[in-house]
């Protein structure tokens, strides 16, 4: 019996991430920071983390914890909503 094997999407622009990056910039608006605001607290631009939150460069796990750490935000929670609803958009 084969399976096929489990591949990668090569797309920075995948549905998946795409909702990562959609929760990610939610819950830096519900924190009630800005791009600015983060990007200071970094010690980083705000380029840098507009680049992260429009998908012009990929979020490593290292990265995206710090961010969660920043906005208050449980990564187990965070990664808990993202795999439960995977097709939910838009609220707030």
């Amino acid at each position: 019996m084969s399976r096929e094997p489990y591949r990668f999407e090569k797309s920075l622009f995948s549905a998946a991430n795409e909702e990562l990056l959609h929760r990610l910039r939610r819950a830096r608006k519900h924190a009630g920071l800005s791009q600015i605001e983060v990007a200071q607290r970094l010690g980083c631009r705000q380029t840098f983390i507009s680049k992260m939150e429009c998908g012009g460069r990929r979020i490593d796990v290292a990265e995206l914890l710090l961010l969660l750490r920043v906005y208050g935000v449980e990564p187990g929670d965070f990664l808990r909503d993202l795999l439960s609803r995977p097709g939910r958009r838009r609220e707030g």
